[in-house]
């Protein structure tokens, strides 16, 4: 396998990724950004945790998906990150589609 392959390879997955996130957003309630991965789920809570001098966060998500293309299954239980980096945490609002007034 040459470079270009492997590019190309790797740009399937990622578009392949993208329309899976797209399908299954409407399903979940918050989107989680860490350092390292974005996450989907129904369920977080985050924990400021305290060891000596340093500050981290404890980050625990239930029934999530994962954005990752090298995962087998991106569908997780429970997912706990620990982190001493920013995290977004976004409410998903899910506007339903209504059919305009005809009368």
């Amino acid at each position: 396998m040459n470079a270009d392959d492997l590019d190309a390879y790797e740009s399937k997955l990622e578009l392949e990724l993208y329309h899976e996130y797209r399908d299954v957003i409407g399903g979940f309630n918050y989107a989680v950004e860490t350092d390292r991965r974005f996450y989907l789920c129904d369920t977080v809570d985050v924990k400021v945790r305290t060891e000596g001098a340093e500050v981290f966060y404890e980050v625990a998500m239930g029934d999530a998906w994962v954005w990752d293309m090298y995962r087998p299954s991106r569908l997780v239980k429970t997912v706990k990150v620990l982190t001493f980096k920013d995290i977004s945490i976004e409410k998903l609002e899910h506007t339903e589609l209504r059919m305009p007034d005809t009368a």
